[in-house]
């Protein structure tokens, strides 16, 4: 896929992964406890959309900047449940518009209390330097030039005992899928209690029914598996929706992913009609 990010940064699968993430942190923040956010492939934490690789795509225009666009108009409860998320992003362009964006790591950093504490695996030498630097000092950041899938290994469990898995691998090779099970199947068996969220990309439509069929197979008890498509499937091999697996997912996320996905699919969608999503466990309800 050659998923570079800054090419991609603020696209339709960027919104749907941080919506997902900011409920998730929400969740986590119901108690007083501190967690961890553990980022296996944090890329460079905020993504200038004024660049030659971003203007280059695009892709932020039929992303975040059509959120941004609509959210106003959204029913109440969307707007509530999006809030959040979208407060960090205009947090980032106090001018209006869209012009910076942030990556994972640097939303749940702006989400977090001052008990929560993010640990962030870059292994590119360019992005690891760029990523460093903008937590440089944050007593609650810990950067690291680590492969992210020796990380799952290393840093699990967290000592707060209380975590969540971000698995955003940029799926430049095909075997990225086995590669997630490896590492969800390692992970859980390390800290079974923790939130772990696996991101995929919809686009080898056999392969993803495969990937769905392989956690099935592990036997983990909670699995659930959300989906959003901006397009209508063809045979040809495309770019059309992504998914996020969601282990161990809080009580309230099923409910408010079939709140918010119905809008969200409305306004993302390429043609009227064109978008699809979905909600479906996978293993155990």
């Amino acid at each position: 896929m050659n998923y570079r990010h800054i090419f991609h940064a603020g696209n339709f699968a960027d919104v749907f992964k941080h919506i997902v993430l900011a409920r998730v942190i929400a969740y986590m923040q119901r108690k007083d406890a501190a967690f961890r956010l553990l980022d296996t492939h944090a890329g460079l934490g905020l993504y200038d959309l004024t660049s030659t690789e971003a203007q280059k795509t695009g892709e932020w225009k039929t992303g975040i900047a059509r959120v941004l666009d609509a959210a106003d108009s959204a029913p109440a409860d969307v707007r509530e449940l999006i809030a959040p998320y979208l407060d960090v992003v205009r947090g980032f362009n106090p001018e209006g518009g869209v012009t910076q964006y942030p990556g994972s790591p640097m939303i749940a950093r702006k989400l977090f209390r001052k008990q929560d504490r993010l640990t962030a695996l870059e292994l590119h030498p360019d992005d690891y330097e760029v990523l460093h630097s903008h937590f440089d000092g944050d007593i609650q950041a810990r950067i690291t030039k680590l492969d992210g899938w020796l990380g799952v290994k290393s840093h699990l469990p967290p000592k707060e005992r209380r975590g969540v898995v971000l698995i955003d691998p940029p799926f430049e090779v095909y075997h990225e899928f086995f590669n997630i099970l490896t590492a969800l199947k390692e992970g859980h068996a390390r800290f079974a209690t923790g939130v772990f969220l696996l991101w995929y990309p919809v686009k080898h439509r056999k392969g993803v029914a495969e990937f769905r069929e392989e956690l099935r197979a592990l036997k983990i008890p909670r699995i659930l598996d959300t989906s959003l498509e901006v397009r209508s499937s063809r045979d040809e091999v495309r770019f059309d929706g992504s998914g996020m697996i969601v282990v161990n997912p809080p009580y309230a996320l099923e409910s408010e992913l079939r709140t918010i996905l119905p809008w969200l699919s409305s306004v993302l969608e390429f043609k009227r009609g064109s978008g699809a999503y979905a909600v479906n466990w996978l293993a155990g309800e």
